[in-house]
């Protein structure tokens, strides 16, 4: 066992022999910036002065834009000029969508006054197209016109629409019209979403055509999803009423219609009625046979507005065209 001194001693040894901590100073002297030249002084300054002055004349500037705004605004200008530019727009929007598409019906008249409205000229045989939006028609009255100046010689008539629609006067406006002896004819208002030998059939099975009565009419209006399928279709229909009653049946459409949709050459075999409005002649270059020139008559015996035609012949070739 050792003694006290011995222990003493040993551990005052272990104390000494342990390291001091040591504090490393850095060699790295700290470097103070240069001083500034008197000329990069004057730079300095005079940098900080120009973007004050900038800074004063901007805010000026916005303030005496905000007065001159308040001077308007109180002296109440800016509301008329609002109003104004209001007011154009308006008109301008009412112009174009209601005023200039029927501006013909306020020109001057250079054929003769008719039915409420301005006469191709030039045309002899006229004539009516009726659906049941036409009401309850006294076609005894329509039929007193053929003792007026221009007397109507034909109408045609809404007999089916689609798959499956019948019109609901077709029945009394087909009977009627042939008995006080206008030459008549129906037409089917094609749905290019229902197949085209159903919609035929239907057509077939509601409307019988007699001796004297004119073919059949596709009245084809509505755009299709696929151009080529259209003219597949069409033609489909087209040739199983010319199976059925044995004359080729007419096309019923507008002129853009025509020109956009109906361009191929496999429909210019098929005679024409060509819709066209509120013009003084109808510009189409094809062969033609109807002419729909409006849809604003006013015709005796018939409550309601009512399209107005013309044949492109005389009264002796509209009979050629007929079922015999």
């Amino acid at each position: 066992m050792a003694s006290p001194k011995s222990t003493i001693r040993t551990t005052t040894i272990r104390m000494n022999d342990k390291p001091k901590a040591t504090t490393k100073k850095s060699n790295k002297s700290s470097k103070k910036g240069k001083p500034l030249s008197e000329r990069e002084k004057r730079r300095i300054a005079l940098a900080k002065a120009r973007a004050k002055e900038e800074a004063t004349r901007k805010a000026r500037r916005c303030k005496s834009r905000r007065k001159a705004w308040l001077r308007l605004n109180e002296s109440g200008l800016i509301h008329w000029t609002l109003t104004a530019i209001g007011a154009f727009v308006l008109i301008a929007f009412f112009y174009y969508f209601f005023i200039r598409p029927y501006s013909y019906r306020w020109k001057p008249c250079h054929g003769s006054k008719g039915y409420g409205v301005c006469l191709p000229l030039n045309y002899k045989v006229h004539g009516i197209d009726v659906s049941h939006h036409q009401g309850d028609i006294d076609w005894n009255a329509v039929s007193a016109t053929r003792d007026q100046q221009f007397p109507i010689r034909f109408a045609i008539i809404k007999a089916t629409e689609g798959g499956d629609y019948k019109d609901r006067r077709f029945a009394e406006n087909f009977a009627r019209s042939h008995e006080v002896g206008l030459i008549r004819g129906a037409y089917h208002f094609y749905n290019p979403n229902t197949d085209p030998i159903r919609q035929a059939d239907f057509f077939i099975s509601q409307v019988r055509l007699e001796k004297g009565d004119l073919a059949p009419v596709l009245d084809i209006e509505r755009k299709p999803h696929d151009k080529a399928k259209l003219h597949a279709d069409l033609l489909k229909f087209l040739n199983r009423l010319e199976q059925h009653y044995c004359v080729k049946p007419i096309i019923y459409t507008s002129y853009k219609y025509k020109t956009r949709y109906l361009d191929a050459p496999e429909f210019a075999s098929y005679p024409l009625w060509i819709a066209h409005y509120y013009v003084d002649t109808l510009n189409y270059e094809g062969p033609w046979l109807f002419w729909q020139h409006t849809d604003y008559g006013t015709v005796p015996g018939i409550e309601n507005n009512v399209d107005l035609n013309v044949f492109n012949g005389t009264l002796k070739s509209l009979q050629s065209y007929t079922i015999r």
